[in-house]
């Protein structure tokens, strides 16, 4: 009687998930947290799909271990880096990163022994800053100057690991295993998901790692016919640089998003530039309402560069018509900026209280 009930629940709960048990089968079981990175889900976005007759879906990649897209490209930039011997166990890691990579590469060495480094601007959240302490990372956080002054947080991170042994600087913007990261991984789950359908793709860039790799495997793969976007907040030279043909690179402001834009075009986007089909310049206005909307509307608690990101999914749809498929990347949530994005006082700070929907403001609840 007690094994007959038990298979009788086993049998309900394969037909209450088909889907779940489906997943579960394939994932099976991990090796340790670099074996939990990717695979992540691909979610389609409701209200927007239903406003531009279109399928609008955002890769999850949230829901990666260490919290952001980044993991993919830290996985990567330190097997490169053991693939090449250019570093032995107990060894250092370094890196400069504005973004989630140091996150990424701090779960990443914990759980391989290495000991790691990270130069940051001191313009990042305090946030950022503890958890990558908390990781067992030894952060530097430096002025912020451009990439041509040598005291840029990246030649500093460079310099560190030169004058350190045993130590590695994984150069995740010129590093072409970022971009590979996302040829061999994200780029195939986001057609498999699609089942091969798929009209556009859009995403910023920072390192240009996700936009390059995913875009050269979609490029391959669809024989061309998926158009790929470049999305572009203020402050970055990209937007002009794709839109003139490589003529321009004019920049202007800058932007409350973390991690994307970029004033240069890195080694990773270089050999990919030619196959983006044009680019989408994103207002920080039009970012935070995206918050917001995704909060009230989808039950998403993403982050500002996810909300760009969408932003320019919503407008890609609308530019390629009715009934097409696009689909962009949910980079990380809103976890470690809710200081920041919820917050009355720095809404005013950056003039962006008023470019929230009236009936969305019940979301500001602090100070």
């Amino acid at each position: 009687m007690f094994r007959f009930g038990l298979r009788r629940f086993a049998t309900a709960a394969e037909a209450a998930s088909p889907y779940g048990i489906k997943v579960s089968k394939a994932q099976g079981s991990v090796n340790g947290f670099v074996g939990a990175i990717g695979n992540t889900p691909l979610i389609r976005l409701g209200r927007l799909s239903e406003e531009t007759g279109c399928d609008i879906y955002g890769k999850a990649e949230f829901m990666n271990p260490g919290g952001s897209v980044k993991d993919r490209a830290a996985l990567y930039v330190v097997k490169d880096a053991e693939e090449k011997g250019l570093i032995k166990p107990g060894g250092t890691i370094v890196e400069g990163t504005a973004g989630n990579t140091g996150i990424g590469l701090a779960h990443v060495c914990r759980s391989k022994g290495y000991k790691c480094v990270i130069y940051m601007p001191n313009t990042q959240s305090q946030g950022k800053i503890d958890l990558l302490r908390l990781l067992g990372a030894e952060v530097f956080p430096v002025p912020a100057v451009a990439f041509e002054n040598p005291e840029n947080y990246n030649h500093q991170a460079k310099r560190h690991a030169e004058k350190t042994e045993n130590s590695v600087w994984t150069n995740q913007f010129d590093n072409a295993a970022n971009r590979r990261a996302h040829i061999e991984t994200t780029g195939p789950e986001i057609w498999t998901q699609l089942g091969g359908k798929l009209d556009g793709f859009t995403c910023a860039t920072g390192t240009g790692g996700t936009l390059a790799g995913v875009t050269r495997y979609l490029k391959e793969v669809s024989d061309g016919r998926t158009e790929c976007w470049l999305a572009d907040p203020p402050g970055s030279v990209l937007f002009s640089y794709i839109t003139s043909g490589g003529k321009l690179n004019e920049r202007a402001g800058g932007s409350i998003t973390e991690g994307i834009g970029q004033g240069r075009v890195t080694d990773n986007l270089k050999p990919e530039i030619k196959l983006i089909n044009n680019a989408l310049h994103i207002s920080d206005e039009k970012s935070i309402a995206m918050v917001y909307r995704l909060l009230d509307e989808e039950g998403l608690y993403m982050g500002a560069s996810s909300a760009l990101n969408v932003v320019a999914a919503y407008e890609l749809a609308q530019k390629l018509g009715p009934g097409k498929i696009v689909a962009t990347v949910l980079c990380d949530g809103a976890y470690r900026y809710a200081d920041r994005l919820f917050s009355r006082k720095w809404l005013d700070s950056k003039g962006l209280y008023e470019a929230i929907p009236e009936h969305l403001r019940k979301y500001i609840v602090l100070e």
